[in-house]
C-alpha cells in the first residue's frame, strides 16, 4: 500500500471545474475569447467614432468658415456727441479700447475663448465715403468709395513694402485738419496709390480731413482673422452700382472699393466724418477644445451674448448701444442639420451589424453547447440539476468572456481620443451579458425533458410550436410598425427612433423566419424529383439537407442580415455619389457653362464661334438670359415680383435638356410660328410658380429684349439655363433685341482651351465645368467618417457573415466527416464526396443568398421615402442648386456581389472539408466504440 492510498480524516481534493474544462478544451474557450474581443472592441470603436467624426465635423465647420462669419464681434456707435470732446476721443484711443477688449474677451464663451494672437480692435466708418481724386482709377466712370478704419497692432501683422509706417505727430483729436495712413499691396495696385498720396475725408461740419498714404504693407498672413473679417482691410473689390432703375439688358456699372489703414491714436480724426464711425472688437474663436458634446453649451452661451445676460455684461463695459454680432450660431445650425440628418442613418447601419454580431454570438453558443451535448445529458442522467448545470456553465464562461471584453474596451480607448471614454462600456459590457447568458442559456435548455436516443429534429419533418408562431406574428407587427413610422417620419429631421431604425433588421428577421417556414416544401418536391434519377449523389445530399434541425433559423438570419446591410450601405454610398453628379448637373446644367457677368452681359460673336468649333464640343445652346422681368397680377390679384425670361432654340436646347435630364419637353411646343403677326401669343415654357402667376390665357409682358404676348404651353421644375430661379422659356427668335449671354456646351471639352478663350474675349466671362462642381463636393468629417463607418458596415457584415457560415458548417462537421467516410467504404470517390458536399449545401446556401437579395431590395424600396440622404451628400456643396431629391435607390453591385459570395464561399467551404476529410482516410474517422 503505498502513502496516496491512505486514507486521512480530511476530505479528498476536488479538481476545481473551470480550470479543467479549460484545460480539457482551450481551443473553445480561446475561440470565444478572441471572438468576444473583437466583437467588444467594435461595439466599444463605434460610439466613440460617431462622437469623434462629429468633434472633427464641428471643429472643420468653424476652422473652414470664413472669418467674417466664424468671428466674435463686439460692436459699438460711436461716443455721444453729448459728451465733452475730450470724452469722446479718450473713448476711441488704443488705452481704452483695449481695456473693452480684455473685459470683453474674458466674457466670451469658454469653449472658444479666443487668443490675443488673430483678435482686434479699433475704429472704422460704417459707411465707405466717395473719393473724388484724379489720380484714382475710374473703370466704368463711378467715383471709388473708401472706408478708413485704426486696427490694433497693425505693425505685428504686416510687413512694409514701400514708404514709412503710419504715425501720429501730437495729440489727435477731432479738429485734426490731416492724418497719417496706409495700403495694402493690391489696394495700391488697384487704386494707383503711391505714398505721398492724398485723399481727402468729408466731414460733418463741412470740410476735409486729409489723409495722407505713407507706406504700403503687406498682411504676414493673409487669411488670418484678422485681414479676412473684413476682407477690404486686405484687398479691394469691384462692386456693382446699386441699380434703382428698372431692370435693362445691360449690366450695372462697376466702382473700385477698399479700406485705408490709419495708426490706432488717429481714431479721433475719425469721430469728425461722415463716415458714421463705430468702435468694433473682433476676437477669433479657437475651437481645438471644443467637442461635440459642448455644442448645446456654446448655443446657449451665444444666445446669452447675443440677446441675454451676456449682452448685458458687455454692454457694462462697451457701452449701452454695444451689439454682439456673429455667424458662428449658424454655423451651429448647419452642424446640426448635418448631424441631424446623418445620425439616423449611421443607426440604421449601427443596429443591422449589432443584429449580425449578435446572431453570430447566439450561434456560437449553439456550437458550444451542441458539442457538449451527450457530457451534459449524462451529467443530467446522474442527478445534475439544471442550475447547477447552468451555474458551472456561467462560470467558466465568465472567465473566458469577461476578460476578453475588458480587453476589447481597453484596445478601444486609444482610438479616436476625442471622445469621452464612458461611451465605451456600454457595447463591451452587453457582449460579456449576451455570452454569458446565451452560453448556459443555449447548453442547459435543451435538457430540460429527457431525449429519445436516435431522436432527429428534422426540417423537412418538424412542425411549428404555437408558441413559435405568436413568436413570428409578433415580430411581423414590429416589423410593419417600424418600416411604416420610417416612411412616414423620415429621417431628415431626425425623427427616427431605435425601433424605426431597426426596421432592416426587422424585416430580414420576417425573411428569415418565412424562408424557414417554406423552405421544406421545395426540399421535398426536389427530393422526390431526385428519387426517381439514377446515381445517389443527387438524392443523398438533398437528404442530408432535408434532416438538417430546423431550429437552423440563425446561419440563414445571420446570413440575411448581414445581405441586407451591405445592400444597405452600399446603396447609400451609391446614392450619396448619385445625388452629387445630380447636383453637379443642375447647378451648371450641361457639361459646361460659359456665362457673362451676372449672366446679362453679351457674350462676342468671336467666342461663340470657337466653342462651337473646339474639340470635344458635341452640342452648344446659345441662351439670352434677361433677370428680373416684371410679371403682371394673377387672376387672384396675387402679384409677384419678377421672374428670368430665357431665350433659346427649341430644337437646340430640348436636345440638351433631355441629356441632362432636366426640365425636357417636346421642341414644338416652345416653337413660335414663323408668319406671326405683331399681336401673335408666344408660347413659353414656365416653372410651377410663373404658370400659376400667368394662368391659362395670353399675358402681356414687357422684357429688356421685346414686349410679348405669351401664353404658358408648358410646365417644367427646373431648367438647364438658370438654376434655382423662377423662369419663362422663350423661342428667341421672337426676341427683338437678340443677344446671346450664356452658353451651355455639352460633349467632352477642354476646359483650358474654354477658359483661354473666355480671357481672350473679357475679363468678366465665367466658365465652370460640370466636373469640377463635381469635384468641388469635397466630405466634411463628418459626411467622411460617416462613409467610412457605412464602409466598415458592410466590411464587418461580411466578416461576421463569413463566420456565421463557417459557425454552420462547423456545427455538422463531425456528421458530414463521418459520412464521407462510410460512404467511401461503400465505393464514393473523393470527387463524388466534394460533390456530395458540395450540393447538401446549397439548399442552404441558395435560400439565403436569393432571399438576400430579394430582402435587400424589399428593405430599401420600402424605407427609400423615408431616408433622406441630402445632408450626408450635398451638405457643404459649393451651389445653391440642389437636384430634386436625395433618396435611397438599390444598388445593383451591393445586392448582387455579397449573395454570390455567399453561396461561392458555402460550396468552397463543403469543398473544402472534403478535400481534408478524404486525406485523412476512413480508418481514421470509423474508430471502434465511436458514437457516430
Amino acid at each position: 500500500m503505498t502513502s496516496r492510498s491512505v486514507r486521512t480524516g480530511r476530505q479528498p481534493a476536488d479538481a476545481p471545474w473551470v480550470r479543467t474544462r479549460l484545460r480539457t478544451a482551450p481551443g473553445t474557450a480561446w475561440a470565444l475569447a478572441l471572438l468576444v474581443l473583437v466583437t467588444s472592441f467594435l461595439s466599444a470603436v463605434f460610439p466613440r467614432a460617431v462622437e469623434h467624426q462629429g468633434t472633427e465635423g464641428l471643429r472643420h465647420d468653424i476652422t473652414a468658415a470664413t472669418a467674417g462669419r466664424s468671428v466674435l464681434e463686439l460692436n459699438s456707435p460711436q461716443p455721444s456727441l453729448q459728451l465733452p470732446p475730450a470724452e469722446r476721443e479718450a473713448a476711441v484711443r488704443g488705452a481704452a479700447l483695449k481695456t473693452v477688449h480684455d473685459k470683453a474677451r474674458a466674457a466670451m464663451p469658454a469653449k472658444v475663448r479666443p487668443g490675443a494672437a488673430d483678435s482686434s480692435y479699433g475704429v472704422r466708418t460704417g459707411q465707405p465715403m466717395t473719393a473724388t481724386e484724379a489720380w484714382l482709377p475710374r473703370p466704368e466712370g463711378v467715383d471709388p468709395k473708401l472706408a478708413y478704419a485704426t486696427p490694433s497692432d497693425l505693425r505685428d501683422h504686416s510687413a512694409l513694402r514701400s514708404g514709412a509706417w503710419p504715425a501720429v505727430r501730437g495729440q489727435v483729436t477731432e479738429d485734426t485738419d490731416e492724418v497719417q495712413g496706409a495700403v495694402t499691396e493690391a489696394t495700391a495696385k488697384a487704386l494707383g496709390a503711391r505714398p505721398g498720396a492724398t485723399i481727402a475725408v468729408p466731414t460733418r461740419a463741412g470740410e476735409h480731413l486729409t489723409v495722407r498714404i505713407t507706406g504700403i504693407i503687406a498682411p504676414r498672413e493673409p487669411r488670418s482673422t484678422y485681414w479676412s473679417a473684413e476682407p477690404l482691410f486686405r484687398t479691394p473689390a469691384l462692386v456693382p452700382e446699386p441699380d434703382t432703375n428698372p431692370p435693362g439688358l445691360d449690366p450695372p456699372r462697376k466702382y473700385w472699393t477698399a479700406t485705408v489703414l490709419l495708426p490706432q491714436d488717429a481714431a479721433p480724426a475719425l469721430l469728425g466724418s461722415t463716415g458714421e464711425p463705430e468702435m468694433f472688437w473682433r476676437f477669433a474663436p479657437d475651437p481645438s477644445g471644443l467637442t461635440a458634446a459642448d455644442v448645446p453649451g456654446l448655443r446657449s452661451a451665444i444666445a446669452s451674448l447675443e440677446g441675454g445676460p451676456g449682452l448685458v455684461r458687455l454692454r457694462a463695459v462697451a457701452g449701452d448701444n454695444a451689439a454682439f454680432v456673429t455667424g458662428l450660431d449658424q454655423i451651429l445650425a448647419g452642424y446640426d442639420t448635418l448631424h441631424t440628418a446623418i445620425g439616423p442613418v449611421v443607426t440604421v447601419a449601427a443596429v443591422g451589424v449589432g443584429a449580425v454580431a449578435a446572431v453570430v454570438l447566439l450561434m456560437t453558443a449553439g456550437l458550444i453547447g451542441g458539442r457538449r451535448r451527450e457530457e451534459l445529458a449524462l451529467m443530467r442522467a446522474r442527478g445534475g440539476s439544471l442550475a447547477g448545470l447552468g451555474g458551472r456553465l456561467l462560470a467558466e464562461t465568465a472567465v473566458v468572456a469577461v476578460p476578453a471584453a475588458a480587453l476589447g474596451l481597453l484596445a478601444a480607448l486609444p482610438f479616436f481620443g476625442s471622445a469621452r471614454p464612458w461611451l465605451a462600456v456600454a457595447g463591451p459590457i452587453t457582449v460579456a451579458a449576451l455570452v454569458c447568458a446565451a452560453v448556459p442559456l443555449g447548453a442547459v435548455l435543451p435538457h430540460r425533458r429527457p431525449r429519445l436516443p436516435g431522436a432527429r429534429d428534422d426540417l423537412m419533418t418538424a412542425r411549428p410550436s404555437r408558441l413559435r408562431t405568436v413568436a413570428e406574428l409578433t415580430v411581423l407587427v414590429l416589423a410593419v410598425g417600424a418600416v411604416v413610422g420610417l416612411r412616414r417620419r423620415g429621417t431628415a429631421e431626425g425623427g427616427g427612433d431605435l425601433l424605426v431604425s431597426a426596421a432592416p433588421v426587422l424585416v430580414g428577421l420576417i425573411a428569415a423566419l418565412v424562408l424557414v417556414r417554406l423552405m421544406p416544401l421545395p426540399l421535398r418536391l426536389a427530393s422526390r424529383a431526385v428519387a426517381r434519377r439514377r446515381g445517389a449523389i443527387g438524392f443523398l445530399s438533398l437528404a442530408r439537407a432535408g434532416r438538417s434541425s430546423a431550429g437552423g433559423a440563425l446561419p440563414l438570419l445571420a446570413l440575411l442580415l448581414a445581405l441586407t446591410t451591405a445592400a444597405f450601405g452600399g446603396s447609400v454610398l451609391a446614392g450619396v455619389s448619385e445625388a452629387r453628379d445630380r447636383a453637379a448637373v443642375v447647378e451648371v446644367g450641361a457639361d459646361a457653362r460659359i456665362s457673362g457677368l451676372l449672366d446679362a452681359a453679351p457674350l462676342p460673336a468671336r467666342l461663340v464661334r470657337e466653342v462651337r468649333a473646339a474639340d470635344g464640343v458635341r452640342q452648344v445652346a446659345a441662351v439670352q438670359v434677361v433677370t428680373g422681368v416684371p410679371l403682371p397680377p394673377g387672376a387672384d390679384g396675387s402679384s409677384m415680383k419678377s421672374a428670368a425670361l430665357l431665350g433659346v432654340d427649341p430644337d437646340t436646347y430640348t436636345e440638351l435638356a433631355r441629356t441632362a435630364d432636366l426640365g425636357t419637353f417636346p421642341a414644338g411646343r416652345l416653337r413660335a410660328d414663323k408668319g406671326r403677326g405683331e399681336d401673335a401669343v408666344v408660347p413659353v415654357i414656365a416653372s410651377p410658380p410663373v404658370a400659376a402667376q400667368l394662368g391659362d390665357g395670353p399675358r402681356d409682358l414687357t422684357t429688356p429684349a421685346g414686349d410679348l404676348r405669351v401664353r404658358v404651353a408648358g410646365i417644367v421644375p427646373r431648367t438647364a439655363a438658370i438654376p434655382d430661379h423662377d423662369f419663362l422659356l422663350v423661342d428667341s427668335s421672337v426676341l427683338t433685341r437678340q443677344r446671346t449671354t450664356t452658353l451651355l456646351v455639352a460633349g467632352d471639352p477642354d476646359p483650358k482651351a474654354l477658359r483661354a478663350a473666355a480671357r481672350e474675349s473679357g475679363r468678366d466671362i465665367s466658365v465652370r465645368i460640370r466636373a469640377e462642381e463635381r469635384a468641388a463636393f469635397v466630405d466634411t468629417p463628418m459626411q467622411r467618417g460617416t462613409r467610412g463607418i457605412y464602409a466598415a458596415a458592410v466590411g464587418v457584415g461580411a466578416g461576421y457573415a463569413l463566420l456565421a457560415v463557417l459557425l454552420s458548417l462547423l456545427r455538422t462537421a463531425p456528421e458530414r466527416t463521418s459520412l464521407l467516410a462510410r460512404l467511401r467504404t461503400m465505393g464514393l470517390t473523393s470527387r463524388q464526396g466534394r460533390r456530395l458536399l458540395g450540393l447538401e449545401s446549397l439548399p442552404q446556401a441558395l435560400p439565403a443568398a436569393f432571399g438576400g437579395v430579394l430582402v435587400g431590395w424589399a428593405t430599401i424600396a420600402l424605407l427609400a421615402p423615408g431616408v433622406d440622404l441630402a445632408g450626408l451628400a450635398l451638405f457643404n456643396g459649393t451651389g445653391a442648386a440642389a437636384p430634386d431629391a436625395a433618396l435611397l435607390r438599390p444598388d445593383p453591385w451591393s445586392l448582387t456581389l455579397p449573395a454570390l459570395g455567399v453561396v461561392v464561399l458555402t460550396i468552397g467551404a463543403a469543398t473544402a472539408q472534403a478535400w481534408w476529410a478524404s486525406r485523412r482516410g476512413p480508418i481514421t474517422e470509423l474508430r471502434s466504440g465511436d458514437p457516430r
